[in-house]
């Protein structure tokens, strides 16, 4: 199998993807943005082939790209990046080379909001009200109907940039003073706690992989009031969580991929879906599923796109891990060696965190390991309490 990996480098963890394809077997045809010297030796290695382009906005050069190592290889196979920024390039370039997979056609309500909210109302499942909006009226004309608060983001965007809430007409007016810079969307801004649904589908369409994680706050929150975020694994999902998180991906007709949804738990318990996005879990949430689980979800979804068989994987969700995330220039009460005396046995990793991640993760994060809530609550306090 040929598969090109489209910035193979970034985020850097997405090596092992690389490595675990290439111990199937595969070969692995690299398209990048970084110069091959500065990659690291283990992908070097797994890499048969890499072509390096200055940048990966410019689909003319990613086109040339592919069609050399059509040339020097033979058929592509596979593309992919499990990278969101991408994904459109992905799937031109899947239609251009005739490749299985996403393309164009399917790309509109599988990454922007709207088309989202369209296979979520067609599927039955439960999501805030929602409208594409282009100026202030719009916007108004949706309150007198849903009420304040409302959430105002890109119909197409990764994460919580270019987020902000509004509570009023006059907000909005202040907030919509200048045009927008793209197409937006305006919701219902929703009180709850943030649960995701992530997994790996295979081939056919069968779940082989999923599991849970919850987060401290929401994105927007943390990026606009520069919260300290944390989030973890759960050992069980909520049964409900389960039916509409397989109902969603039944929706999307997804194969071959990797899934990431985001539910809001609402005060009652109930849940309604925010956005699925067709990628891993953002940051360093595969590893974190490793050691909740004890297993290689990177060799997993290698063995998924080659299609190997599955249907031995087992596994159990047997810890809580944790990422806590502190942010530089913030007065920490605990110092970096205190906060690893205290984990102790629990403390996975610290890592400085690349300034991509800075607005929504911080600079620095922890992972630490735990097998009762309650000790990685009191963990996460200790992470994240500062100087009065």
């Amino acid at each position: 199998m040929n598969f090109v990996f489209i910035s193979p480098h970034f985020p850097s963890h997405f090596f092992h993807f690389v490595t675990a394809l290439r111990e199937r077997g595969v070969t692995v045809l690299g398209i990048g943005d970084a110069p091959y010297e500065s990659l690291r030796q283990e992908l070097r290695d797994s890499l048969r082939e890499y072509y390096f382009v200055p940048s990966l906005h410019d689909e003319d050069a990613l086109t040339r790209a592919a069609g050399y190592l059509t040339w020097r290889h033979g058929r592509l196979e596979r593309i992919d990046s499990l990278n969101e920024s991408w994904l459109e390039v992905e799937a031109r370039l899947r239609e251009d080379f005739h490749v299985p997979g996403l393309h164009p056609a399917d790309i509109h309500r599988m990454r922007s909001k709207s088309g989202m909210a369209q296979v979520f109302q067609q599927a039955g499942v439960p999501h805030p009200d929602l409208i594409r909006v282009r100026d202030a009226a719009q916007v108004k004309e949706f309150a007198t109907r849903v009420g304040y608060p409302l959430v105002l983001k890109p119909d197409v965007g990764v994460g919580a940039a270019n987020t902000f809430k509004v509570a009023s007409d006059a907000d909005v007016d202040a907030a919509l003073a200048h045009p927008l810079p793209t197409t937006y969307v305006a919701q219902p801004f929703v009180r709850g706690t943030i649960v995701t649904y992530d997994g790996i589908v295979d081939r056919h369409g069968v779940i082989v992989f999923t599991l849970s994680h919850e987060y401290s706050d929401g994105g927007m929150e943390t990026v606009v009031e520069r919260r300290d975020i944390s989030f973890w694994s759960h050992l069980e999902i909520p049964p409900a969580l389960d039916v509409l998180g397989r109902q969603v991906v039944a929706a999307f007709g997804l194969r071959e991929r990797w899934f990431h949804l985001e539910f809001f738990r609402l005060p009652d318990g109930r849940f309604v879906v925010l956005e699925a996005n067709l990628r891993p879990p953002g940051g360093f949430i595969p590893d974190m599923m490793n050691y909740t689980c004890d297993i290689d979800v990177y060799r997993l979804w290698a063995r998924v796109m080659t299609g190997d068989p599955v249907a031995d994987f087992r596994y159990t969700p047997r810890y809580h891990v944790c990422h806590s995330a502190r942010r530089h220039g913030r007065r920490y009460l605990h110092s970096h060696d205190e906060v690893v005396k205290r984990l102790g046995p629990a403390f996975l990793l610290h890592r400085e965190l690349p300034p991509i991640y800075h607005s929504l993760l911080g600079e620095e994060m922890y992972l630490s390991r735990h097998t009762d809530l309650d000790a990685m609550q009191d963990a996460v306090r200790f992470i994240q309490a500062t100087k009065k």
